[in-house]
């Protein structure tokens, strides 16, 4: 098979061989919370102090000398002070290098993404594309924290219930909590990956990245459903399927607590001491926690309505940015709940679901889904009226709610693809000279 036929379609590891899906890895992050003494407690926080530090050493090497990403260059020149300096063995030296590295990476991929857009004085637009070299300061590990490489720096023992850790100086076993929903994943089908030791609220929390191949395999040629999904804020989700049945996720009572924590994180901030800021931390890691099982909800229930055989569409939101062009119509509250949008975490459950389940996702070109009528085929921006979230279409009369206007357009796009479009999208028609 010929290297023309592999089409990357969604995630890292899903491949489509011509029309078939043959490789679908999913990848997860277990959460053990470890029952730590205090004195097992006092060395890992000593290493976590040591390797964040040396984290910092790496990223201001690499700042002062030309955003040098190359691994091994990067290691030939640090990686001796960094053993010297924070006493970080040879392991653990290697995965700080690795850590800082693949930090600016990600880094220069998003600004990448993001250029700078900006109008002159007459109006002409612009857009200058961002690199590293527009940070004015090096990236910065405030969080201790340290990356331990499986089988090296770390190993289960006592038939899976404890842990072997490396430290900065003795290895020691600590016994784990292990949720009964998480058992499936020793049962060594799953591959562990570089674990990441971490503290919250006092407590020693070890995350495991597990890859497994997804046991059952879709053919997208074939599939029993065709649902497109829209993201949005008034809507977190809506869909529409070849029945014509649509669901619609309510984001209102979302928005207001959203709201209710910015309000509240304000006034902390404003505060400014030491106590606002403890208050600030325990708020973050609450919100996210929130927010990540309202996702969770929703692309749970899309999975159990739909099930094995589904091909989910959604737009390709990759460098979708909101700056302040975009966003100086909005309220105050208005951009911060367009800067907190989740859409991305939302994507990244929806697709290792689906594969868990047998289904499968696609991303298509998010242009004129909102704009496009789906019953004519009329591309026109003013056909949407945002005031009062409505489509109406100036060619055929077709009037619905435009988020579910977007989920149809999904949903034609995700037709085309089945019948064998392999790049659909939408295009406005051109004009005809007169």
């Amino acid at each position: 098979m010929s290297k023309k036929n592999r089409r990357r379609v969604s995630g890292d590891s899903t491949y489509y061989y011509g029309r078939r899906l043959i490789l679908a890895d999913i990848t997860k992050t277990v959460k053990l919370c470890l029952c730590a003494s205090d004195d097992i407690g006092a060395l890992f926080s000593k290493l976590t102090v040591q390797y964040a530090s040396a984290c910092n050493f790496i990223s201001q090497y690499i700042f002062n000398n030309g955003f040098e990403l190359k691994y091994t260059k990067v290691q030939k020149a640090v990686y001796r002070e960094v053993r010297d300096r924070f006493g970080l063995k040879s392991q653990m030296s290697l995965s700080a290098i690795k850590t800082v590295v693949a930090r600016y990476k990600t880094l220069k991929e998003q600004l990448a993404a993001k250029p700078y857009r900006y109008t002159d004085e007459d109006g002409k637009y612009y857009s200058v594309p961002r690199t590293l070299e527009w940070l004015q300061k090096p990236v910065y590990f405030q969080r201790p924290q340290a990356d331990l490489v499986y089988g090296r720096d770390y190993s289960f023992i006592g038939g899976k219930t404890a842990l072997s850790l490396n430290t900065l100086s003795d290895r020691v076993k600590v016994p784990f909590a292990l949720p009964e929903c998480f058992k499936t994943y020793f049962d060594g089908k799953w591959k562990f990956g570089t674990g990441k030791l971490v503290q919250l609220n006092g407590r020693w929390y070890f995350h495991v990245p597990i890859t497994g191949q997804a046991s059952d395999i879709m053919d997208v040629s074939r599939p029993t459903h065709v649902v497109g999904i829209d993201r949005g804020l008034r809507f977190l989700a809506v869909s529409y399927d070849e029945k014509g049945k649509t669901m619609f996720f309510d984001g209102r009572s979302i928005m207001d607590k959203r709201d209710m924590f910015a309000k509240t994180r304000g006034e902390l901030q404003a505060k400014g001491t030491k106590s606002a800021k403890r208050k600030l931390k325990k708020l973050s890691g609450r919100e996210n926690r929130w927010m990540s099982d309202i996702n969770h909800q929703i692309v749970k229930t899309l999975i159990d309505n739909y099930g094995k055989g589904t091909l989910f569409v959604i737009e390709d939101l990759t460098g979708v940015s909101f700056n302040e062009a975009n966003l100086s119509a909005r309220t105050k509250n208005g951009r911060n709940q367009t800067r907190s949008w989740a859409f991305y975490q939302f994507e990244q459950y929806l697709t290792y679901k689906a594969l868990e389940a047998g289904a499968a996702v696609i991303k298509v070109p998010a242009a004129y889904t909102s704009q496009r009528c789906p019953k004519c085929g009329r591309i026109n921006k003013e056909n949407r009226h945002h005031d009062k979230h409505e489509y109406v279409c100036d060619s055929c009369g077709y009037k619905s709610n435009d988020d579910r206007i977007g989920a149809m357009n999904l949903y034609v796009l995700g037709t085309m693809y089945v019948s064998g479009v392999e790049n659909p999208c939408f295009k406005q028609p051109k004009v005809k000279a007169a």
